[in-house]
C-alpha cells in the first residue's frame, strides 16, 4: 500500500495519543480513531503476526566477529558506498545527537556512525543498535530500518510507533536504498537518536543519503563491468563459433557478441521466455543454484580480479560451427589485444577490424595521432597471426638518417660503406622473415627508398646495399602513421603505389579525446602498471579528479594519460588522487554531480550514464540497451524521461 509523502513523516506531537492507541492494540481492541498513520497501524499488525514480543528493549546480540567479517565482504560495495555518504553526515549527528546506519536488505546492520558522547554511545550499546545486529521489522517489530525494509519506502518512527515498549524512547528515519541497476531493495539507511532529537530534517537527509549512495553504487557498478570487459571479453573465442554472454557480479547478463534473443533460441531456451535470464549468485558458485538448466555449468566461469568477484562469462559453442579457422590467443594463452584498454564503440570496432584481418597476410596501415598506441595494435595484430611464434620486429623511419635507415632494413654487405661491419650484416626485413615488421611512421620513409620496399612486397626479393645477390623474404608488413598520406600522395612526397599497396587494410585509431568515457579504466590500467613496475602502494582518483580528466582534450592520447598517472603516483602521498593533485594545464571544469530539470543525484547519474551509452553505441538504442542491461523498452521510457534525443544520444541541456 502506497502512502503519501506527508505520511512518511512522525508527528511528535501526539505521542501520548499514540500510547493509548497502542495499548489499546495490545490489549486486542484495535485501534481507534486516526491518531496511527496507516503505515504504522499495518506494521503493528505485521509485528504481532510475526509474534514479536512487545517487551523487547533491544535486538538479538549481533553476530560473531567472522560471521560478520564475512558479511562485510558479501557487501563490499554497499559498505563503501555508504561510506563516504555517512562520513559527510558528521557535523550533522553531533549537532543532533543522532547516529546513522547503514543495513542490508536483511536489516542486518554493516555500518555505524555519529555522536560518541557517552549517553548516546551507551544506549546504542544497550539497544544492541550495534554492526551484525538484526533489525528487522519480524526481529524488532516496527522501527525505521525494519519497516522501510518491509514497504520499500522512507519511513520516521517516532517514540511509542515503535512496537516494542523497551525502543520507544528512540526516534528513527529510514530510507531504502535500491539497487541503480534493477532497482531492487538491497539496503537502508537510517538515523537513529533518543526521542528529544527528533526533527523532521532527518527523514530527508536520510532520503538524500540514500540517492547519494545508489549514485555511487551505480558509479561503482559501471567501473566494474568495465574491469569485467577489460579482464576477459577479449580472450573469448572467436564469435563465429561461439557465443558469449557477460554477467555482472549480481548474476545480471549484460553485454553479449550477438542478439541475446538468437542466443536463447540456439541455446535450447524454452519458448516465450522474454529475457535473458540472471544467473544468480552464492557464496560457494559465482552463478548459484538459479541457473537455469539450459545454461551448462561448464559454459561459466567466475572473472576475478584482485580477489574481486566482477563477474561471470558464459561461452558457449554454437550450434554449427563456422568452416573458418581463426587463431586470436598468444602462445602465452592471453588474447592478442588484452592491451588495448576500451569500452568504447568505435575501438571495439578497431579491435574487431584487426582480429579479422590479423589472420591474412594483407598489409595494414594504422592511422592516428602520435600516442593513440599504434604499435600496441600491431602487436596485437601479430599475437593473433599465424606468424606469432616468429620475430616481431620493430623500425622507426623517423629516428635515423637516410643511409642508416637503408641499411637498418635491407642490411648490407662488408665493404658496402665506410665503417661497414666484416661479414656485412643482415637487415630488419630479414630478420622478420616468417614474421611481422611493423614500420612506425612510414611517412617518413625517404622516397628513393619506397621503391625498394614496394619491391619487397610485391615480388619478396631484396638485395643488401653493394650486393647483386638477391634474397628471398617472407614478411607481413603493418605499417604506421600520423600523416595523412594522401596529402602525401598528391604532394609527390610519398609514391603512389606503395600507399596504395600499403593502405590494402586502412585502420583509424581515434584520438582519446573522442573516448573520454575510456579514461577511468585507462587510469585504472595505468595504476596498477605503475603499482607493479615500481612497486608502489595501492592509489585510486577520486570521481571529481577523473571527471577533470575526461574533460581534457589529450593532445598527447594515450601516452601523455599514462606519463601522468605515473607521475603522480610517484610524486603523490597519500592514498587517494584528488583534484589538487592534478597539473595546471587540467581544465577547471568537471561533469555535474547533480541534474537539474528537478532530478535526484541518481537520476542525474542515469540520465548522463544512459546519454554517453547511446553516444558511444552512435544513436542506437537496441545496442545501447544491451550495454546498459536494460530491456529497449525501458530504455525508451527513459529516454523520454530524461529528455534525451535517440539519434544524437545528447539531453536536452549540454551534458
Amino acid at each position: 500500500m502506497g502512502q503519501t509523502p506527508e505520511e512518511a513523516f512522525a508527528n511528535p506531537g501526539i505521542e501520548r495519543a499514540v500510547l493509548t492507541s497502542w495499548e489499546r492494540f495490545m490489549s486486542g481492541s484495535g485501534v481507534g480513531g486516526q491518531v496511527v498513520r496507516p503505515a504504522i497501524n499495518e506494521s503493528w499488525r505485521r509485528s504481532q503476526q510475526s509474534a514479536v514480543d512487545y517487551r523487547r528493549s533491544q535486538a538479538p546480540l549481533p553476530m560473531n566477529d567472522d560471521r560478520l567479517h564475512r558479511l562485510l565482504d558479501k557487501r563490499t560495495r554497499l559498505v563503501h558506498a555508504g561510506a563516504s555518504t555517512m562520513a559527510l553526515a558528521r557535523d550533522y549527528m553531533l549537532e543532533t545527537g543522532t547516529v546513522m546506519v547503514l543495513t542490508d536488505a536483511d536489516g542486518i546492520v554493516l555500518r555505524l556512525e555519529g555522536d560518541t558522547r557517552l549517553a548516546l554511545r551507551n544506549a546504542v550499546e544497550k539497544t544492541h543498535l550495534l554492526p551484525g545486529s538484526n533489525w528487522s521489522e519480524a526481529t524488532c517489530g516496527t522501527n525505521a530500518i525494519g519497516t522501510a525494509l518491509q514497504t520499500g519506502q522512507a519511513i520516521q518512527v517516532h517514540a511509542t510507533e515503535h512496537f516494542c515498549s523497551g525502543i520507544q524512547r528512540w526516534t528513527c528515519s529510514a530510507s531504502v536504498i535500491r539497487d541503480p541497476i534493477d532497482g531492487a531493495v538491497i539496503g537502508a539507511i537510517d538515523i537513529s537518536g533518543l526521542s528529544d532529537s527528533y526533527g523532521r530534517q532527518a527523514l530527508a537527509l536520510a532520503i538524500s543519503a540514500a540517492a547519494r549512495i545508489e549514485a555511487h553504487l551505480l558509479q561503482m557498478e559501471m567501473d566494474a563491468r568495465y574491469r569485467l570487459l577489460d579482464q576477459c571479453l577479449w580472450m573469448v573465442p572467436a564469435a563465429d563459433r561461439h557465443h558469449t554472454v557477460l554477467f555482472d557480479s549480481a548474476g545480471r547478463p549484460f553485454k553479449a557478441n550477438g542478439e541475446m534473443a538468437q542466443i536463447m533460441r540456439d541455446l535450447g531456451a524454452p519458448r516465450g521466455q522474454p529475457d535473458f535470464p540472471q544467473i544468480g549468485t552464492s557464496d560457494d558458485r559465482p552463478w548459484g543454484t538459479s541457473r537455469p538448466a539450459w545454461i551448462k555449468e561448464e559454459w561459466l566461469r567466475p572473472v576475478v580480479y584482485q580477489g574481486e568477484h566482477l563477474g561471470t562469462v558464459m561461452v558457449a559453442p554454437k550450434p554449427v560451427a563456422a568452416s573458418r579457422t581463426y587463431l586470436p590467443l598468444t602462445r602465452e594463452g592471453t588474447h592478442a589485444f588484452a592491451s588495448v584498454v576500451h569500452g568504447n564503440a568505435r575501438m571495439h570496432a578497431v579491435v574487431e577490424t584487426c582480429r579479422r584481418v590479423a589472420a591474412t597476410s594483407a598489409p595494414v596501415l594504422l592511422l592516428g595521432e602520435t600516442g593513440v598506441g599504434k604499435e600496441i595494435f600491431a602487436q596485437g595484430i601479430h599475437a593473433a597471426s599465424p606468424r606469432r611464434e616468429r620475430p616481431f620486429v620493430v623500425v622507426n623511419c623517423g629516428s635515423v638518417s637516410r643511409e642508416l635507415l637503408a641499411s637498418e632494413l635491407f642490411g648490407y654487405v662488408e665493404g658496402a660503406f665506410t665503417g661497414a661491419r666484416r661479414g656485412g650484416s643482415a637487415g630488419k626485413i630479414e630478420a622478420a622473415s616468417g614474421g611481422t615488421l611493423f614500420l612506425d611512421e612510414i611517412g617518413e620513409l625517404p622516397l628513393d627508398l619506397q621503391p625498394m620496399l614496394l619491391r619487397a612486397l610485391e615480388s619478396g626479393e631484396i638485395n643488401r646495399i653493394g650486393e647483386t645477390t638477391t634474397r628471398r623474404v617472407d614478411f607481413r608488413l603493418v605499417a604506421a602513421t600520423n600523416r595523412e598520406l594522401q596529402i602525401e600522395v598528391n604532394e609527390r612526397r610519398f609514391r603512389k603505389d606503395l600507399y596504395y599497396r600499403l593502405a590494402v587494410v586502412p585502420v583509424v585509431v581515434p584520438p582519446l579525446k573522442e573516448r573520454p568515457d575510456d579514461i577511468p579504466m585507462l587510469v585504472e590500467h595505468f595504476v596498477a602498471q605503475a603499482r607493479t613496475r615500481y612497486g608502489l602502494g595501492d592509489r585510486s582518483f577520486t570521481p571529481q579528479a577523473l571527471a577533470r580528466l575526461r574533460g581534457y582534450d589529450w593532445p598527447g592520447n594515450v601516452r601523455e594519460l599514462r606519463n601522468l598517472v605515473e607521475s603522480l603516483m610517484l610524486t603523490g602521498d597519500g592514498d587517494v588522487i584528488e583534484v589538487s593533485n592534478l597539473p595546471a594545464f587540467i581544465p577547471q571544469t568537471e561533469l555535474r554531480a547533480g541534474g537539474d530539470h528537478g532530478l535526484s543525484l541518481a537520476e542525474s547519474s542515469e540520465r548522463d550514464l544512459i546519454a554517453r551509452t547511446l553516444r558511444s553505441c552512435n544513436g542506437h538504442v537496441a545496442a545501447a540497451a544491451s550495454a546498459l542491461g536494460l530491456a529497449k523498452s525501458t530504455v525508451y521510457a527513459k529516454l523520454r524521461r530524461y529528455g534525451i534525443r535517440p539519434d544524437l544520444g545528447s539531453a536536452n541541456d549540454p551534458t
